[in-house]
């Protein structure tokens, strides 16, 4: 199968960028929220899963993906998710259970670790420290598994 040029390949990337803002301009700031939050948690399981998978042996172990992995994973973690859970916004589409805007405070917190957490095992990641590296990651993956236990379908 042919390649698509470099010239196709670049209007295809315009007609987007330019159709972009009309999708966006028919959403909802609800639907708009959901978009962001769920975009943000794509990038997040993008970064974690290899994580996972290289500590766990399904995928070669390679310090500096992993080192890259954790490092994205902070940086999608610095960045003001909470924004993207405004009040009323579990509807359709979304995972979010009512009991986030319930106790925002819990869930406001569970988010604010995860952030914590995640800047350590990036930190830790770029040491090299197997053990540690694996303690950590144990440590961010508990402040995911809380959440999603607590206020996701």
């Amino acid at each position: 199968m042919k390649q698509p040029t470099a010239r196709l390949s670049a209007t295809l990337v315009v007609g987007v960028l330019c159709a972009a803002p009309l999708v966006m301009a028919e959403q909802t700031p609800t639907e708009r929220a959901i978009e962001y939050r769920q975009a943000a948690m794509t990038l997040v399981g993008a970064n974690f899963k290899p994580l996972g998978g290289m500590l766990k042996g399904e995928i070669p172990f390679e310090q500096a993906a992993f080192a890259r992995h954790a490092a994205d994973l902070a940086a999608v973690a610095s960045i003001d998710i909470l924004r993207g859970f405004p009040a009323d916004s579990d509807g359709e589409g979304s995972k979010a259970k009512p009991d986030i805007w319930l106790d925002w405070e819990k869930f406001r917190h569970g988010m604010e670790t995860f952030t914590r957490e995640s800047a350590r095992l990036a930190d830790v990641a770029a040491g090299g420290d197997r053990g540690a590296i694996k303690e950590q990651f144990g440590a961010t993956a508990k402040t995911c598994k809380g959440c999603h236990d607590a206020f996701k379908e």
